[in-house]
């Protein structure tokens, strides 16, 4: 990740500890390094969808586009390590060094993109 790494900073969770929660106002994006977390939507027929995310993954991408609040609650469904980058440090991240910002931006979007494309997928959308 480069130029990228310097701006992130390190999360650790333990199994069961919430990450996001459906309804509040966050846009920071999460890398996941290890462990799997599990992506719970509840919509207003009190339908629950999960869709599980592990290693490689981001979380929290749909947000940080959109400026609304999160659409999913986070769990670890194990011990998990992540690396957050708020708007803040991506802000400055954009200023020191914009091509590693659009690239970072282009790789977001194309796993949003994906999401939405894929319906089973939607739920990860946070």
């Amino acid at each position: 990740m480069g130029a990228a790494a310097n701006y992130l900073q390190p999360v650790a969770l333990q199994q069961g500890q919430v990450l996001i929660e459906q309804g509040v106002k966050d846009r920071t994006v999460y890398f996941v390094e290890s462990g799997t977390l599990t992506v719970h939507y509840e919509d207003s027929r009190e339908r629950v969808r999960i869709a599980v995310v592990g290693a490689g993954s981001l979380l929290g991408e749909g947000a940080f586009f959109s400026h609304l609040p999160r659409s999913a609650t986070v769990h670890a469904g194990s011990d998990c390590r992540l690396w957050c980058l708020t708007p803040l440090r991506f802000r400055e991240l954009s200023s020191r060094h914009p091509d590693v910002a659009l690239d970072l931006s282009v790789a977001m979007s194309a796993v949003l993109a994906r999401r939405m494309y894929n319906r089973p997928k939607r739920v990860a959308v946070t």
